[in-house]
Order: structure tokens, then sequence, then C-alpha cells
């Protein structure tokens, strides 16, 4: 019997351990990714102004697992009512079929989003997400020409799209990389704007609020933090289109210098694109399985679970209880009904944010400031590295976070 796991992400990474302990000896288990690596994306935006860090957020597969085999490809397409996945031409692994497919008893989608451009205009074209180490690795070459120019006499504006939780660390980092390059971050074109060299980060809005769906308390505090740091925090105002020098919005054109986008996301190419809704036993279909980004999730009390990290490693484990139960099931042979499964439930403890230095956290309901929400932050990207067995990257980016001796660059 053959169970794959397929995106080595928050789910698929935190899965295919949980069945390496769970699942019978004689079942081959897979775990099939682009890469070798585990990225730790919520700490990306922190390769904006600290290219190594990358070291600390990038784990390679071989290192945390044990039985399950890392295969190697590009997928195409995964049908979950045959439970067949195709691979694109040229990147398919040699464990698969002349054909380019590969077939498996249960599987699990964990292939995580994609970022969603909407079909705005120019927006694809001209703006960089923020999902891979090379678009971080982007917007710093960018941004840091952009202060080259300020240094000299010009102007420079960066407009980001998208004021959700990626957005709103990428703005901090961008103003933080600025005063590190001893610019002032704030308006460029007012009538008192100060003669000393500015840069301008506009960060924009769709909705009435930045961090849409979380509580009010944290959406102040994340807006407060920001604004400290000279970051235009404009809400209401949605992107319409884009060239490669503006941005239009409702209220108007932004001249721009560099345009970042974080204004929502999609499925993978493997799913067309499409989130497929689960419910909270997390089956798609008889075989196949959805947990994390790639779909959206109901939860057991009919709740709509947020496309997080944490909310993917937590479902990770109740997609865990429920193959090996299917899996034991089949292997037994037994002619009886299904065993019953598992019902995910959402529940976090806690969010924390980051806004350059500093970072914005909530516990139990209340609003963390300060050294205590930096400490939380750091104890929850370095908690997870740990649980995940990558030690040396945990203490790592616990350094780096907290500004402790030891990490390149502090």
């Amino acid at each position: 019997m053959r169970v794959v796991v397929f995106g080595a992400g928050y789910a698929g990474l935190t899965l295919t351990q949980q069945l390496e302990s769970s699942l019978p000896d004689s079942v081959e288990l897979l775990l099939v990714d682009e890469t070798e690596t585990h990225l730790v994306r919520h700490e990306l935006h922190r390769v904006i102004r600290r290219p190594d860090v990358i070291d600390a957020i990038e784990v390679p597969l071989g290192s945390v697992l044990d039985r399950a085999r890392v295969v190697t490809g590009r997928v195409d397409e995964i049908d979950p009512q045959t439970g067949l996945a195709t691979f694109q031409e040229g990147h398919a692994p040699g464990i698969a079929s002349e054909d380019g497919t590969l077939s498996y008893d249960y599987g699990a989608v964990c292939l995580g989003s994609e970022t969603a451009f909407y079909d705005l205009p120019g927006v694809c074209e001209h703006a960089i997400p923020l999902k891979r180490k090379a678009h971080a690795l982007s917007i710093r070459d960018r941004f840091l020409d952009l202060c080259e120019a300020v240094e000299q006499g010009e102007t420079g504006r960066v407009v980001i799209g998208g004021g959700g939780l990626s957005g709103i660390q990428i703005a901090g980092e961008l103003a933080a990389l600025a005063g590190e390059r001893g610019l002032s971050v704030g308006p460029v074109d007012e009538p008192d704007a100060t003669d000393e060299p500015l840069v301008e980060i506009v960060l924009l809005e769709q909705l009435e609020t930045l961090a849409p769906g979380f509580g009010s308390a944290f959406q102040r505090a994340i807006r407060s933090a920001l604004v400290d740091h000279g970051v235009d925090v404009r809400t209401e105002t949605p992107v319409r289109e884009a060239t490669a020098d503006t941005v239009e919005t409702d209220a108007g054109t932004l001249e721009s210098d560099l345009f970042v986008w974080a204004g929502g996301i999609r499925g993978p190419d493997a799913t067309a694109g499409e989130r497929p809704t689960v419910r909270s036993d997390l089956r798609l279909s008889e075989s196949t399985f959805v947990v994390g980004d790639a779909g959206r999730i109901v939860d057991a009390d009919g709740r709509s679970v947020p496309a997080t990290a944490s909310a993917a490693i937590r479902a990770s484990e109740t997609a865990a209880e429920n193959l090996t139960r299917l899996v034991e099931h089949d292997l037994e042979g037994s002619a009886e009904f299904e065993p019953s499964l598992e019902r995910y439930r959402y529940s976090v403890p806690g969010w924390a944010v980051s806004v350059g230095d500093e970072a914005v956290a909530v516990v139990g309901g209340q609003v963390l400031t300060g050294q205590p929400a930096r400490k939380l932050k750091a104890a929850i990207g370095g908690g997870y590295l740990a649980s995940t067995r990558a030690t040396r990257q945990a203490i790592q980016l616990v350094q780096s976070e907290l500004g402790l001796p030891g990490f390149p660059g502090q």
C-alpha cells in the first residue's frame, strides 16, 4: 500500500512526520515536493532585511524524516477520485510511470497556496509577491536600489498591496531596513515634509481595517506600530491596476518605484488554482485528503478555518489520525464499515506579527507589545522548528529574532 503526501510545507511536513510513527511498517510513505527543503514561510519577510536568515528557515527534508521517501517533482494535476497525480513534463521523478503519473492508495494534498492577482490589469506583471526565497531577495535588491537613489536626492516610494499579516510584516521590514541605511520613512510629497532623505512606504488594504478577521485591539496595535515606523496605512483603498511605475486605486494614482503584492491567495496549480472545500474530517474523496492552505476547511463547529501556519499544523494531526485508521482498516481486510473519523476543531491560543524589530501579539484576548511580544514571536518560530527536529535552525531563528549574539549580522 502507498500513501503519498503532496507538499512539504507546514501541513505536509507535520503530517509526514506523524505518519512515519503511526502507519504500519509495510506501508510505503512518500513525500512529494518541488524541492528537497522545507521553508518556514511565515518568517520569509525577514530575508528582505537579513538574507542570512534563510539558513535558519530552510530545512533539508532528509534531516528531519526517518522512513518517508522524499520525491522531488512538480505536480501538474491531482485526481482525487482515481488517486492519480500527474507531473509536469520534464519535472517527473524516477518513481513516476512512463506517462509521468504516480498512483496512490491514500493521499493528502498539502501543496499550500499561491498568490492570487484576481486578474487585476498589470498587477501580476509589475508586482513582486512574497512566496519564495527568490521573491524576498528580489524585493531586497529593488528596495536597496531605491534607497541609493534617495541618498542621491531622488524620491522613492514603495507600495504594498494587501494589509493582512504578510503585507504588515513586509512593510515593517522595509521600514527597518530604511532605518539601517540612515533614511527616514515618511511622505515624500507633503508640503511640510522635511528636507532629509525620505523613503515612503504605503500599505494599502481594501477593507476597513488591517489584519481583517482579527480582533479590533490587535488591529489597532498593529496599525499603531506601523505608523510609529513611518508607514502610511490606507484602508478602504483597493488596487485596481498597475503599470511599471504607477498603482491605480479607488482613491487615485500612486507613483511607485517598487510594488509588492500580498493581496490574497489561490489554490495550487495541481488543483487548477482552486481551494476545494472539505469538512472537518478533511476528506476530499474516498482516497484523498486536503490539509492546510490548499483547501477551504470548515471545522467541526461549522467555522471557516483561516489559511495560517498554525491552523495547517493542527489540522495535520487530524489528517494523520484519519489516514492511519483507514489504512489499518484496509490492511485488515475487514468487511465491516469504515472506522469513524476524527473531526478537526479549530483552536489557536494566540497570534504574533513582527513589525520591523518590534512585534505585536495577542494571547487569551490580551494584546502584547514590546519585549514580551518579541519573545513570544521568537518562541513561536523557534518552537515550531524544534518540533520538526530542526534544532540548529530553531536556535538560529531565536537568536535572529531577539538580536542575540551568535547569528550573522548581529
